[in-house]
């Protein structure tokens, strides 16, 4: 496990390293246009910059799904970003929506707040339903790398849902139902944004949990997290008939753990009564774990959440 633990030690580091400023650039992007708010205040967390992405042809008379997406410095503009990747979010969805694929969304990029990435994005209840014991050695070991506050990602939903959401509807012309909101992300962010369905089922209509890193730390050895994170979708998976959840890995880098714990998930899945309409995993061979990597499928849960009058079939 040295391996992935350097590898992910490297991705968690250097995400955090793009942290906002007093004078944040904004990305460029090369199909519609960014509105960056900057370090955009919160009664529960620390301020973070948010980039709202509006396609080409956005008009206020219109109404636009919205979708909700983790690590926002990462997704539209690769000169920005430490590793010089990016999710290409704007020529992918905005040639999805010219296409006429994918009802009309916006998105709305939530930078992480780097040190604290992963206390925001690590599942709370399903941390405190692991042993006290437990809970003190992860922040013994990882205090300084990864936990350097306690885990509030109870608060960063409240966030979410509380702050943000309600001044994207205010702002912009959006549909505000959960039938047209959806959320997604990769690693810590699949992980965050499966636990936001399950916290907001009647805010959140869609997740897209991308390359989901259910080991939560560095290692998968004598690791009880992957079993907390089951034990609590045992109970709080939202309901197959309003909702709809998107997995997805790769064989390679990081991604290479995760493949025995996305079967357990699915094997929930099935039983809770999800099938092919609202729930889909893929495997993606030779695939890594990074932004590069992600880009490439990014059309795929796109389409699955958003494809043309699915969203409000739902």
């Amino acid at each position: 496990m040295k391996t992935y633990l350097l590898l992910f030690l490297i991705t968690c580091f250097n995400i955090g390293c793009t942290m906002q400023s007093a004078n944040a650039q904004a990305p460029t992007v090369s199909s519609g246009k960014i509105e960056q708010i900057e370090n955009f205040k919160s009664r529960f967390i620390s301020p973070r910059n948010v980039d709202v992405w509006l396609p080409d042809g956005y008009s206020s008379n219109e109404k636009y799904a919205v979708l909700y997406m983790h690590d926002g410095q990462m997704l539209f503009d690769a000169a920005l970003t430490w590793n010089n990747q990016e999710w290409g979010v704007d020529e992918t969805i905005g040639k999805l929506i010219k296409e006429q694929k994918i009802d009309k969304c916006i998105v709305v990029g939530v930078w992480n707040s780097g040190k604290s990435r992963h206390s925001d994005y690590f599942p709370q209840k399903p941390f405190e339903r692991l042993s006290q014991t437990f809970r003190d050695s992860l922040l013994q070991e990882y205090g300084t790398t990864l936990f350097p506050t306690k885990i509030q990602s109870d608060n960063y939903l409240k966030f979410l849902v509380k702050e943000l959401k309600p001044y994207i509807d205010s702002t912009y012309a959006t549909y505000p139902d959960k039938a047209h909101t959806f959320i997604a992300g990769s690693s810590m962010g699949g992980l965050i944004s499966l636990y936001a369905i399950c916290e907001y089922p009647e805010v959140f209509g869609g997740a897209a949990c991308i390359s989901t890193h259910w080991p939560g730390i560095f290692t998968d050895e004598d690791n009880p997290i992957p079993a907390a994170f089951i034990d609590y979708l045992k109970q709080r998976l939202p309901d197959p008939a309003t909702h709809k959840l998107y997995f997805d890995y790769g064989t390679e880098t990081l991604d290479a753990m995760y493949e025995p714990y996305q079967l357990q998930a699915d094997a929930l899945m099935k039983c809770k009564g999800y099938n092919d309409k609202n729930w889909k995993t893929l495997k993606f061979t030779g695939e890594d774990h990074s932004e590069n990597a992600w880009g490439k499928r990014l059309h795929i849960p796109v389409t699955f959440l958003l494809g043309k009058g699915k969203s409000s079939k739902q």
